[in-house]
């Protein structure tokens, strides 16, 4: 009775919450099995970054709650960020929860399974829930161990959690707390046993990266505690490649725009969210930025890289968007040229400042606005992957596709690429000379002779 089913909704921070999770539980004797449909404990790591998602995790929880008839035993939990934003008012809708468990809570999820299973032991009724959703000093430190597959040659690391931002559509604040950092040399000592076990790349993590150890640490030569991180995490012996997410455009300063230029493992990829293209809309959204910084923070890292990647979030649809302010999101977009992108249609999130702003954009007009940004995204991925046919690039081999049939594995800028490898080049990286192209994906051949076999 001791086989635990992870789910995970949302973010990369989720996913790296939801590992930390399982390597305790490992540590602990318990199981943890791929499969839902054969597990005795489930635990649902959920999002609240749009109320589709919430609804989606709500849904999920109401059908596997109907398995409590069959199999008494069975164990049903609810963890992060949804269960941080309503708490206990999620037994309303879900009365048969057995746990409800929040962000800064993750590293008590052992011991509140032990106490459920040694009470069904027992033959005791489990009755109450066990709800906890407090704040607890010190919680961002618990987020630090790792359950690595064979020849995993990539790891996200948790840096920074919370956010002291504001921005009005987020709910963030609310579920991830204030911003709370790290220690330094745990974070990079981390880092070098993930390189000691093989790892290769690492993309370190936090709610606003850029923000890491502001109130901890001293800037030192005009050099920001991120960068003094960046810098640490790039003499680590065997580590080949480093990324973050997400960032602030803020947080960009000359510092960490130049450590693209001298950084050699700091891969010349750069997700910058821009939310809007337009200054009004930028300042309704509490995002301290313009149009035209962010325009400034893009030249100056093509400056330095002028091979740079880009990525973006953009949001829809925002309370009081007009045409025109959208024509100038739509413009900045079109400019920046960005090979990927995440856009929302604005969603009503209760309890943030938006959520009470008048003039809320019909549900119609938010998915054309929509269309359109994905529409330019996929002709500008299109154009940038038209750039490659015909040139080499380093791939950082992970392992073999989805259908088992070739390998795949990604540039430095992120693009995935597929080709005919050895199992033995897993980790490695190789040159591969592209020769096919799709809107996301790259196709290729091993530039060196022989390596393919």
């Amino acid at each position: 009775m001791n086989r635990v089913h992870i789910k995970t909704y949302g973010c990369q921070m989720n996913e790296r919450d939801s590992e930390a999770v399982a390597a305790l539980l490992r540590g602990r004797g318990y199981r943890i099995v791929p499969d839902e449909d054969n597990c005795d404990i489930l635990l649902l790591n959920t999002c609240s970054v749009r109320d589709a998602a919430e609804q989606k995790a709500i849904g999920k929880a109401a059908h596997l709650a109907a398995r409590k008839k069959k199999q008494p035993d069975f164990i049903l939990g609810i963890l992060g960020c949804m269960a941080q934003n309503r708490g206990a008012d999620l037994l309303d809708r879900l009365p048969d929860l057995d746990l409800i468990v929040g962000t800064q809570k993750f590293h008590q999820v052992p011991d509140y399974l032990d106490n459920l299973r040694a009470a069904q032991a027992a033959g005791v009724p489990i009755g109450a829930s066990i709800v906890d959703i407090a704040e607890e000093t010190g919680s961002q430190n618990t987020i630090r161990d790792h359950v690595l597959e064979d020849k995993q040659v990539s790891a996200f690391v948790s840096i920074q959690q919370g956010c002291n931002m504001d921005c009005a559509f987020c709910i963030v604040p609310k579920t991830r707390g204030d911003e709370r950092s790290r220690p330094m040399d745990d974070i990079v000592r981390e880092c070098a046993q993930l390189a000691e076990r093989g790892v290769k790349e690492i993309t370190l993590l936090g709610q606003i990266v850029t923000s890491y150890g502001r109130r901890d640490y001293a800037h030192t030569g005009g050099i920001t505690p991120f960068v003094q991180l960046l810098e640490r995490v790039n003499a680590i012996p065997g580590l080949q490649r480093i990324r973050f997410t997400s960032p602030h455009p803020r947080g960009f300063k000359d510092d960490l725009i130049q450590a693209y230029g001298r950084l050699e493992k700091l891969c010349e990829y750069v997700h910058l969210p821009l939310q809007s293209g337009s200054n009004r809309i930028l300042k309704a959204m509490n995002r301290p930025y313009s149009r035209e910084r962010y325009l400034e923070i893009v030249s100056a890292l093509r400056a330095v890289r002028p091979d740079m990647y880009f990525s973006t979030d953009v949001i829809v649809g925002f309370p009081g968007e007009t045409e025109e302010e959208f024509a100038q999101t739509r413009d900045l977009f079109a400019s920046c040229n960005y090979d990927m992108a995440y856009i929302f249609k604005y969603s009503i999130r209760s309890g943030t400042p938006a959520a009470e702003m008048g003039d809320q954009i019909p549900d119609e007009v938010k998915e054309a606005r929509n269309q359109e940004l994905l529409s330019l995204l996929a002709a500008n991925s299109d154009r940038r992957n038209a750039t490659l046919l015909g040139t080499t690039q380093e791939v950082l081999v992970e392992g073999p596709d989805k259908k088992g049939r070739r390998f795949m594995g990604r540039t430095r800028g992120n693009r995935i690429v597929h080709f005919d490898a050895d199992p033995r080049l897993v980790g490695e990286l190789v040159p591969v000379k592209i020769e096919r192209v799709s809107t996301a994906v790259l196709y290729g051949s091993l530039a060196l002779a022989g390596a393919e076999n």
